[in-house]
């Protein structure tokens, strides 16, 4: 009689034989046969009922695991012109893991959105958990180009604007949609290739002049699919809308709210009032009034489909893309000064320490007294009030400070990661034209607000959790071993320490960050710990915030521009009965997948803003051809490497192929090596760049390498001013003798062979 298996030994089966996982071929692995099978079912169950595994069909795996065979969606290439895939159905904790496509020469053409089965087989990687080889191609997603229109003799050809794309798409006579040459248009995949090899387009809409710089975030709203245009629907639905009324609600309109906001923000979607707790000394009772979004945006009309559709607001230098029409956003949902508006508000006891003894939350009025700027606050905070905040001082203003410093005291002791890259801000003239790139000054007023929002989200996500009401946390998880292994080894680089063999906590990182400050290193250590981080994301499931350092965090605070808050708000009506507005049974039942959508669009905005704040740089920068700039190393890949300018705050590349030697990329190590020279290439190192190149269409920018901590680089395999002081250059022109020089040109030359191949099976 064969001995039932524990359940560690099927779990390792199961990972081992991912293949061979219904019941009969576990059961036939062990060696167990007619009623020795009752107990393996019984295990099953268990492992199943303990979340180790998930049955599907007849067979079983581990749910954070995908299966050997599945269905995958196509991603856009990367940076380094690598396609990824995501699964079409992933039920493992945290994000979906990254998966790289490993195509041959015989596959098919692969684009963007396509469906495709494929094979995937585990790896260690960065960037990806699994390569996957294509097994056939299921469907094809009708594919959206953004790009300028050539004209020719018959129809034209439409030059994509995006950076990574390496090829023309040909426009039919009867499909240009009457563009003119050099417009910026829209189109979409039209058929099979033409007879010059290129893929058919049809153009669908003409954006107009691309080189405007109006165009730069109009660029990326189409680039990205962002819906910019409220249907007419939506729009009539927000225009009947009526400002809330007092009944069933609180009167805190004599509370001494204010909003504390940008100077130039359209929306106030909180405000705060804080007072000396009569009952504590030295404790504080803090009051943050949140726009009651939800009353208005109630679920399944219009409107709650075109919030959810959007995610969030997108915010451009030039322009908002809003969640909510302006007659919600700007006016009902507005806490506009000396305006009565509904709020969901939150009362907190903070005691001494800074830390929270309890709080509630009330459906309630208020008017705010004032609507200020962080400037505003600021100067008064720092005893130079002026006149808009001269009267609020003693009774508002001074309240507030004082709590927002017993819960700094909290927030020390607490630890969350506190990293210091400045905010870059462009600021645009009249025309659209960038005017200046600043970095923007971080206040005590900005802390003081976030601070209060912080807490409030805290408070929305224990009150659920209380009430035991579903709601979506944001979720922050904390970095994996190995990303963490490559921050230490760039800190270890430095000079500097990261503690191994024990549980990370964000303290153990902010004491790096400590070690680096005001040294050359600060700003290398806090972009490798930001890269180090995983992506926060939205879940139906609480899984902590690492950087904050809390056991539980939900959105609350910003209904009027994210989707996530607006459900947290419903799920406090429900869990409170205020009302029939609350979490309705649609939105019980696609929570995740709410999760998950709200996640890409999230993702979504930061790329477009990302990509436009690229091309205004480029755009900035386009009349300084030729100057020399000073930066540091910012990022390297196997085509070149990235400085980021110290000015402008932009990223250029500087092409492998203009530095002047084959250059060996190590992925490990985050280095590159000079095959003939053996020089090392790393992160953080300084650099002097000549700028030569920048496109304001694609927001590329091009340099040349001219000096590297301050040693001159070769161009083009000859040293600048007739001499080489840095570390050698090639062999017989004055430099030591080639380290490694065969082995290392034998590894390049491979590694531009393989790169040709994959370029190719592509």
């Amino acid at each position: 009689m064969a001995q039932l298996p524990s359940k560690r030994a099927i779990l390792d089966w199961i990972a081992e034989n991912p293949t061979l996982t219904a019941k009969r071929d576990i059961a036939k692995a062990f060696g167990l046969k007619g009623a020795e099978r009752i107990g393996l079912k019984r295990l099953l169950r268990e492992l199943e009922e303990e979340g180790h595994l998930e049955k599907r069909k007849k067979t079983y795996r581990d749910p954070d695991k995908l299966p050997p065979v599945s269905v995958l969606q196509v991603l856009a290439p990367d940076a380094d012109g690598d396609l990824h895939a995501r699964p079409l159905e992933w039920h493992g904790e945290g994000p979906e893991p990254g998966i790289l496509l490993v195509l041959r020469e015989s596959d098919p053409a692969l684009g963007e959105g396509d469906r495709i089965l494929a094979r995937l087989s585990e790896e260690k990687a960065d960037d990806h958990a699994y390569s996957a080889r294509l097994i056939r191609k299921i469907g094809t997603t009708q594919r959206r180009i953004l790009g300028i229109f050539r004209k020719g003799t018959e129809g034209g050809r439409i030059v994509p604007i995006d950076k990574g794309a390496d090829k023309e798409w040909a426009v039919a006579p009867g499909a240009t949609h009457g563009a003119r040459d050099g417009e910026l248009v829209e189109a979409e995949q039209a058929g099979p290739r033409s007879r010059m090899g290129l893929p058919k387009a049809r153009i669908v809409s003409r954006l107009g002049d691309p080189s405007g710089p109006r165009a730069v975030s109009l660029i990326a709203i189409h680039q990205h699919g962002i819906p910019d245009a409220f249907p007419d629907k939506v729009l009539a639905e927000a225009d009947q809308m009526k400002p809330a009324g007092l009944a069933g609600r609180e009167d805190l309109r004599d509370l001494p709210f204010v909003t504390i906001d940008p100077s130039d923000a359209r929306d106030h979607d909180d405000a705060c009032f804080a007072e000396a707790d009569p009952k504590v000394e030295g404790g504080h009772i803090l009051w943050v009034a949140i726009a009651d979004v939800a009353h208005y945006v109630t679920p399944g009309i219009e409107l709650d489909s075109e919030a959810r559709k959007r995610g969030n607001s997108t915010y451009f230098p030039d322009r908002v893309v809003p969640m909510l029409p302006d007659r919600l956003s700007g006016d009902l949902c507005s806490l506009h000064e000396g305006v009565p508006r509904a709020v969901i508000a939150v009362k907190m006891h903070v005691a001494p320490d800074g830390t929270k003894t309890k709080h509630s939350f009330h459906r309630a009025m208020i008017r705010s007294r004032a609507s200020l700027s962080y400037e505003d606050a600021q100067g008064a905070m720092d005893g130079a009030p002026n006149d808009r905040t001269r009267p609020l001082l003693d009774d508002v203003i001074r309240p507030l400070e004082a709590c927002y410093r017993s819960l700094h005291a909290a927030r020390e002791r607490r630890q969350p990661l506190d990293l210091d890259l400045p905010e870059r801000q462009i600021v645009l003239d009249d025309d659209g034209s960038v005017a200046s790139v600043a970095f923007k000054e971080r206040l005590d007023a900005h802390r003081l607000i976030e601070e209060f929002m912080v807490l409030a989200n805290v408070a929305a996500a224990e009150t659920l959790i209380q009430k035991r009401t579903p709601l979506l946390f944001r979720v922050h998880e904390e970095p994996s071993p190995e990303k963490l292994d490559a921050l230490r080894e760039t800190a270890q680089a430095s000079g500097l320490t990261l503690a191994k063999g024990q549980v990370l906590r964000t303290a153990h990182l902010n004491r790096l960050l400590e070690q680096a400050e005001g040294t050359e290193m600060a700003e290398l250590i806090n972009l490798s710990t930001l890269r180090s981080m995983t992506q926060a994301y939205y879940h139906h499931e609480n899984f902590g915030h690492f950087g904050l350092a809390l056991p539980s965090y939900a959105h609350f605070t910003s209904p009027i521009r994210r989707y996530a808050d607006l459900l947290v708000h419903r799920a406090l009506i429900a869990a409170h009965s205020w009302g029939k507005d609350g979490l309705s049974p649609s939105d019980l039942d696609r929570l995740q997948p709410t999760a998950e959508h709200i996640s890409m669009t999230e993702r979504r905005s930061m790329e477009a803003e990302r990509d436009t704040t690229d091309r205004y740089l480029a755009a900035f920068l386009s009349d300084r051809i030729g100057a020399e700039l000073d930066g540091r190393v910012a990022g390297i890949a196997r085509f070149g490497l990235f400085v980021k300018l110290d000015e402008t705050g932009a990223d250029v590349l500087i092409p492998l192929r203009t530095m002047g030697e084959y250059f060996h990329h190590d992925r490990d190590a985050n280095t590159l090596m000079g095959a003939d020279t053996g020089r090392i290439i790393g992160l953080g190192m300084r650099a002097r760049v000549k700028l030569s190149e920048t496109d304001p269409v694609t927001g590329g920018m091009l340099a040349e390498l001219l000096e590297l901590d301050g040693k001159d680089m070769p161009a083009g395999g000859r040293p600048r001013h007739g001499g080489n002081r840095g570390r050698g250059g090639p062999k017989g022109r004055g430099g030591p003798p080639k380290r490694k020089a065969g082995a290392a040109k034998k590894r390049a030359q491979a590694k531009t062979r393989k790169v040709e191949r994959k370029r190719k099976s592509r």
